[in-house]
């Protein structure tokens, strides 16, 4: 480090004030306090030659006050580090810091039946189209379509549907190696009534359906440790054992690393109420690190016929990355906070002492009130809407597919508009079709839908 990009004193409880490119950094002496509690994702930070030992927010001064910092006491496990008086480390830290960049969808996979003539009802309707879907394998065939690595862990039926289903995750590019088939239950339909706006409501045969029966110990935990992002929605926690093996595929990859993405994909009629929905949908809320809810989810979950902030941010928490709702043709809203940052670990040595420093990091996103994220909004586009089902998978599909990608996404506004923005094309592109995974669009399309707009 030069000696321009930082200035030293010589009394060791000083503080240094550091000013470097776009990143700023408020950096002291950290006290002795082995006391302290370490915040639950102090765990996930990649410390090189370091074990984290603990950490506490604190308020900073001056032209920081607005931000919070980092108290950190660190006790090296080696001592091959500079033999300097002052050095200084810069630590990358994301998701994807490991280099994966497999996007693993858990949970049920089906046949949508979804009829010839819209506004009708099932019974009225003269014939159906038989469509492959569920909403965790439509965003993984979502990602692969564009061009990323993708699999699906999953229970299917031992019968043609799921052998079919399967053989359409091996021809869009999606690893099956999770996939499972259950001899002793079907594989789960649906039928998709579709009103004149494009809208669905759906009646389900699933009483068992092989995708509820998934257990833990029949897991793929290979696959679910591969993983860069999770991702899954609520319909796997409604019975068991599929939650509990829910749960332990969630716990399997947030150990390894994996960013947890969530999209309830709220379905009413297969809930025992809708009071038991809402309460296993939030179970596991605070938990993930992106959620997406729709315009409809958001009122459920909340109870408020509102999109407007003050209603969006009573499902905030404050460990998210990212929280968006989105809102069918008018496009979609974001709420984010930065969590993944570059972090300069900067240290004193006295003798054979190391001493660790409180640090303050951030990127193009500043740290605001710890309990107000950066929000804003995207118009979505006008298409000819057919059938609006798997739309929203789109949208996450293509957000995971860049994500992936480009870890920097969570860490630039212009990055992240620009991203959503092409997602909010993908899930266009999907409702002028009938049918979820034969609408999904490849990146050719989308592309050319924003050259148009």
């Amino acid at each position: 480090m030069s000696s321009s990009s930082a200035v030293l004193r010589s009394a060791p409880h000083r503080q240094i004030q550091l000013d470097q490119s776009q990143l700023h950094f408020r950096v002291a002496t950290t006290r002795a306090a082995s006391h302290l509690r370490a915040p639950p994702w102090a765990r996930h930070f990649p410390w090189r030659k370091a074990q984290h030992r603990l950490a506490e927010r604190m308020p900073l001064k001056g032209h920081l006050a607005s931000c919070s910092a980092l108290v950190i006491k660190f006790d090296f496990l080696r001592r091959n580090l500079p033999s300097l008086s002052f050095g200084s480390h810069l630590l990358s830290y994301s998701a994807m810091a490991n280099g994966k960049d497999l996007t693993v969808s858990f949970g049920e996979m089906l046949i949508d039946f979804v009829p010839t003539v819209s506004g009708v009802s099932l019974a009225e309707a003269p014939g159906f189209i038989k469509a492959p879907g569920g909403a965790p394998a439509n965003v993984a065939i979502a990602v692969a379509r564009l061009g990323g690595r993708a699999a699906f862990v999953g229970k299917l039926g031992d019968d043609e549907f799921g052998r079919m289903l399967a053989g359409i995750l091996r021809a869009n590019g999606v690893d099956d190696a999770g996939v499972l088939f259950d001899t002793g239950a079907r594989t789960a339909l649906a039928f998709v009534t579709l009103r004149t706006d494009g809208e669905r409501e759906f009646m389900f045969y699933r009483n068992p359906s092989a995708d509820m029966l998934l257990t833990e110990a029949e897991l793929n935990l290979d696959v679910i440790k591969s993983a860069a992002v999770f991702h899954y929605g609520s319909i796997s926690l409604i019975t068991e054992p599929c939650r509990s093996a829910h749960l332990k595929a969630m716990e399997v990859a947030r150990e390894a690393g994996a960013l947890l993405s969530y999209d309830p994909n709220l379905r009413l009629p297969l809930w025992p109420s809708p009071e038991s929905a809402r309460e296993q949908i939030l179970s596991i809320w605070d938990q993930a690190d992106i959620i997406k809810v729709s315009d409809v989810e958001l009122e459920f979950l909340t109870g408020t016929d509102s999109v407007e902030d003050d209603v969006v941010l009573t499902l905030w928490r404050p460990a998210f990355k990212l929280l968006l709702v989105t809102l069918g043709e008018k496009g979609c809203k974001y709420y984010t906070k930065v969590h993944a940052l570059r972090i300069a670990l900067l240290y004193y040595r006295f003798g054979s002492k190391i001493h660790g420093f409180q640090i303050h990091c951030s990127s193009d996103f500043q740290f605001r009130a710890s309990k107000i994220p950066q929000k804003g909004s995207l118009d979505g586009f006008a298409v000819d809407t057919v059938d609006t089902t798997g739309a929203g998978d789109a949208f996450v599909g293509a957000l995971l597919r860049k994500l992936v990608d480009d870890p920097s996404v969570l860490q630039s506004e212009e990055k992240l508009r620009e991203v959503l923005k092409f997602s909010n094309a993908c899930g266009a592109i999907t409702t002028t079709k009938k049918g979820a995974i034969p609408a999904l669009p490849n990146e050719a399309e989308a592309l050319e839908l924003l050259k148009r707009d």
